[in-house]
């Protein structure tokens, strides 16, 4: 089963709009919040693997490896 591609505008304006329609902070504030959401989301989809540093979606699921021809990385690290 393939995993639904990260989409970091969608992400970013579900948070912009929770944040200002919900909690009812101020733009600004709502985009800082925003960006962190998206930054962490990004870092959390990327293989920790020094040699590797591809995203999720370039490995694998149940065997962890990555799909880049030339990457040697064996085991997706979170």
């Amino acid at each position: 089963m393939l995993e639904e591609k990260f989409d970091p505008n969608a992400l970013y304006n579900r948070v912009v709009h929770y944040y200002i329609d919900k909690k009812k902070y101020s733009k600004e504030k709502a985009n800082a919040i925003a960006q962190a959401v998206v930054e962490r989301e990004k870092m959390r989809r990327i293989c920790k693997n020094i040699k590797c540093k591809h995203s999720m979606n370039d490995h694998i699921r149940a065997e962890g490896t990555c799909l880049v021809l030339d990457c040697d990385c064996r085991h997706f690290v979170r």
